[in-house]
């Protein structure tokens, strides 16, 4: 099997979720291209053929890997340093074999120069069989990104060809023993030397891939605040030249309940020698910059996982004979499985239309940072895209993690005592799930974020949400629809603000209603406290009205889509009036 030629669901994302009108003339404005490609008909037909090579590389090798990688862990640490395992290094060394590495990275450099959806939509496939492979291969291509986009031209041009060719990997470096979500109480310290070097002590602990060689680091310069305005980023390297020994050790590897083939490691630094990157005080920002890209790797990382669970549930449901019958023909089970099957299929189409938007972000923002301005319209483009991804990033992290584990859960239980079995792989996806639910912010942390992001776009203009939201009543959406899902969509959209404001109200309880329409009036944080205690089920509000409104669009796009629509809307609604029923009796 091969995970994307096989599946008719990435084929049509492919072809229909992926906006490549808008994403192609951004890396090829003329024809033909550097490779000889002739119209973008043939263009996307080439990167078919990757993601074709990838699919099969993902459904062969790397399954038989990511089982021997839990058996055998990534490797040891020893002298300060990680070892790979016989498995970890195979993986590394396929990968380099397919130019996974430089996927995306320039081709002056020996890269690609592909696409980010194609990186993307490989991550999720290499997710399929093993969630450790995607994690380590990111931080390849992410490193890669993090130099060409913040360090001079000469670290790139050192570096990024190493990368590109396997030799060297490396990994972000935040999290501190008493620092994890609140970087402000950050310890780790940065001293200035006379050479316009940095002198980094301190600890760092649960950083993946520490021992790759290269490092970003978050430290804070003697004298900065004890703010996020006071955080600094810096570039370190293990074998710094002319240094005796090594410039930063690896203290171990965490033994985790899941993910064994990925290193997590506790890093030490003692008088590391670092080169601050980019401006002093403004580390969380480019910090934060990888950090969103991260945030939707993971979201797609675990569709990944959802996708293997899921078809190995399905195929042993209709293997597996009780009653006379397979199992999944029995009434229950097959209900199960299809709103399984439906949630997952919708998970995916938020996906694939956010890595979408999130494509144009990218290679527009970076051209903005390398100083080339936009042309009128790709700045409109820029917005909107930048608008999206803003919106989803939190969305497809917390969503996606969560349906993970919660779907990984339901799919050992469809296989009774034997998902239990490690003979199965499924106990080994349930297990890796709890990973991605953590790392790179926990779903209260992503709930926090896209509550914010709601509350900045009432403050910006509270009249026109509010304006909006009433010209959005069913009343009138019916007599403005194209279709009856589009004026489904609508009507779910109109009840989810109608019932937010009334919740809003409620908690932040303004004096009288004309301070709804003062944007001063939402600008004291103090006032959030109680509505913060919704974030959770704000979130999953949201999850579910934008994932509808990505169904509600495919549907328009064309009606074979019409139908997981209307099952989604009648998997999500039932869920939709209990969180309504939730606020009600909470405030």
């Amino acid at each position: 099997m091969n995970f994307f030629t096989d599946s008719s669901e990435w084929q049509w994302m492919f072809e229909h979720g992926i906006d490549w009108d808008k994403i192609l003339p951004l890396y090829y404005p003329s024809y033909p291209t550097d490779d000889g490609l002739e119209s973008p008909e043939e263009l996307k037909g080439y990167l078919k053929d990757i993601l074709g090579g990838v699919g099969d590389w993902a459904s062969g090798s790397v399954k038989e890997i990511g089982t021997q990688l839990d058996i055998e862990g990534a490797g040891i640490v020893k002298d300060g340093v990680t070892h790979r395992g016989p498995a970890l290094s195979r993986m590394v060394k396929e990968a380099k074999d397919l130019q996974i590495f430089g996927i995306t990275l320039p081709q002056e450099y020996g890269g690609m120069g592909l696409p980010n959806s194609v990186y993307l939509m490989s991550q999720n496939l290499l997710a399929r069989s093993c969630m450790c492979t995607p994690t380590l291969l990111g931080f390849y291509t992410s490193l890669g990104e993090m130099l060409l986009r913040y360090c001079p031209s000469e670290v790139s041009e050192e570096y990024i060809p190493q990368i590109i060719n396997g030799e060297i990997s490396g990994s972000m470096n935040l999290t501190e023993p008493e620092c994890g979500s609140d970087l402000s109480a950050m310890k780790t310290s940065a001293l200035l030397q006379d050479d316009g070097t940095y002198l980094l002590n301190g600890q760092k602990i649960f950083i993946t891939n520490g021992g790759g060689g290269l490092a970003f680091v978050l430290a804070k310069v003697k004298g900065d605040p004890d703010s996020l305005n006071g955080i600094s980023m810096f570039f370190v390297k293990q074998n710094h030249p002319g240094k005796e020994g090594l410039n930063f050790t690896v203290e171990k590897t965490e033994e985790k309940m899941g993910m064994h083939g990925s290193f997590t490691t506790v890093i030490n630094y003692d008088n590391t020698i670092g080169t601050l990157v980019g401006k002093q005080g403004e580390g969380f920002k480019y910090m934060l910059h990888l950090m969103n890209e991260a945030r939707i790797l993971v979201g797609i990382q675990a569709l990944g996982g959802i996708e293997e669970c899921l078809d190995y549930a399905e195929k042993y449901a209709k293997e597996r004979v009780a009653f006379g019958k397979p199992i999944s023909e029995l009434p229950l089970m097959k209900r199960n499985l299809e709103d399984f099957g439906t949630e997952r299929d919708a998970i995916r189409a938020l996906i694939a239309d956010t890595m979408s938007w999130f494509d144009i972000y990218l290679k527009l923002d970076n051209k903005k940072v390398h100083t080339l301005d936009l042309n009128q319209e790709e700045e409109k483009l820029y917005k909107e895209a930048s608008k999206w991804t803003r919106k989803r990033t939190p969305l497809v992290k917390f969503y996606g993690t969560e349906a993970f584990t919660d779907l990984s859960k339901k799919a050992i239980q469809v296989l009774g005592g034997y998902g239990f079995i490690k003979e199965y792989p499924i106990e080994r996806y349930h297990r890796d799930s709890f990973g991605p639910l953590l790392y790179e912010g926990t779903s209260q942390i992503q709930a926090l974020m896209a509550l914010k992001d709601t509350m900045k776009e009432m403050m910006g203009d509270p009249k026109k949400y509010f304006t909006g939201m009433f010209l959005n009543h069913p009343s009138t959406a019916f007599l403005n629809a194209k279709n009856e899902w589009s004026s489904q969509y609508k009507s779910v959209h109109y009840r989810y603000k109608k019932n937010l404001v009334s919740l809003i109200i409620s908690c932040l309880k303004p004096d009288a209603w004309k301070d709804v329409f003062d944007p001063k009036k939402w600008q004291q944080e103090e006032r959030f406290e109680e509505l913060m205690i919704h974030a959770e089920t704000i979130c999953w509000a949201l999850c579910y009205t934008e994932t509808l409104r990505v169904l509600c669009d495919h549907a328009n796009k064309d009606e074979s889509r019409v139908d997981l629509f209307k099952r989604y809307h009648r998997l999500v609604e039932p869920r939709l009036e209990a969180i309504y029923k939730d606020w009600e009796i909470r405030t």
